[in-house]
């Protein structure tokens, strides 16, 4: 089964759209998870579900922990003790207002979304490169910049892709600064007689009176997890949103959205036991599974550039059919590159 893409242009927001088989030898599911790396928000709706396995609520469960620094020097994220114990691989990536990267007196580019004036600029330190040679000019301006020329402080989320016993270091590491431990809110509640949109896998675009589209089904989901009424009553002021058509009541089905700092770790075990829900037979035809970016992180996808003040929109839907097809729907705003 060849992947087919579609790009769906929207007022000040780009949708893109594809359909695969998770068996397929160039499926890019696994590839698309794990390079998005600032992840806010976790959802999944199963038709036809009241009750959640076990297997799928203790990796609900299990999303945590992350942590909060407050005020933190920016110095602290070049040395080479936390570099050599945290850091695996990766860069520092900062955006910058033009008066603050002036001030750092460090090398950068402008921003791609900055227009004829140059306001926003950004600076990328590749860290592992850096710690390599602690004695270069290189990590002597990097250092004085940080520590003398600017000395930025930032309001951090931290996060460990493995558990173990690097969490209770990087607790320790950082005590001096007030380190808290959090964990993801999760809240689980069931939808009773949901009008549900009636899909095909093979219909991407849908099919006029037969199947809704992967757009209808994207904004059907916001309303869903946005708990609107969805019956377009003509006294209800708040939306007169409705469920697309064609559509089908099921008798319950099961939400779950958890919120905090998740690593894509994390997300890529939930899709993979979602895909297994359907090992048994099961009265559900498809299942969904939505991840929203924080809106103010630097980078959406990899390293590319995220634009944050026209909405900051950064997001991937998955719908998991029965017969291992699925949907991949992936949607930034206006000041964004297309997603991968």
């Amino acid at each position: 089964m060849a992947t087919l893409r579609r790009l769906r242009e929207v007022p000040r927001h780009l949708l893109v759209c594809e359909k695969s088989n998770f068996g397929h030898d160039k499926s890019r599911h696994r590839h698309l998870v794990e390079t998005h790396y600032h992840n806010y928000r976790v959802s999944f709706l199963i038709p036809e579900c009241g009750i959640l396995s076990k297997e799928l609520k203790n990796l609900v469960m299990e999303t945590g922990p992350y942590y909060f620094v407050k005020n933190l020097p920016l110095h602290e994220l070049i040395t080479h003790e936390f570099i050599n114990t945290f850091v695996k691989k990766g860069k520092l990536i900062l955006s910058l207002d033009k008066d603050t990267y002036e001030e750092t007196g460090l090398q950068g580019h402008p921003s791609q979304y900055s227009g004829r004036k140059i306001m926003k600029f950004i600076v990328s330190i590749d860290l592992m490169d850096l710690s390599l040679n602690l004695d270069s000019k290189k990590y002597e301006r990097v250092s004085w910049s940080f520590k003398e020329k600017k000395p930025l402080k930032f309001d951090f989320l931290l996060a460990w892709h493995h558990t173990g016993a690097e969490e209770s270091r990087m607790m320790s590491y950082f005590s001096s600064y007030g380190i808290q431990e959090r964990q993801p809110r999760v809240a689980l509640s069931t939808a009773s007689e949901l009008q549900c949109p009636v899909l095909r896998s093979g219909e991407l675009g849908g099919a006029p009176g037969a199947a809704c589209s992967a757009p209808e089904l994207l904004d059907w989901l916001g309303a869903v997890f946005s708990n609107a009424q969805l019956n377009n009553e003509p006294n209800n002021f708040v939306s007169t949103y409705c469920c697309p058509q064609p559509s089908t009541v099921v008798a319950k089905a099961y939400l779950c959205t958890i919120t905090g700092f998740i690593v894509p770790e994390k997300i890529r075990l939930l899709l993979e036991q979602l895909c297994r829900y359907f090992d048994e037979p099961k009265l559900a035809p498809w299942v969904t599974l939505s991840v929203q970016g924080f809106a103010d992180s630097p980078v959406s996808w990899r390293e590319n550039e995220h634009g944050f003040r026209k909405g900051g929109e950064h997001l991937y839907n998955f719908v998991i059919f029965n017969n291992q097809d699925y949907w991949l729907q992936m949607a930034v705003g206006a000041n964004d590159d297309c997603p991968p």
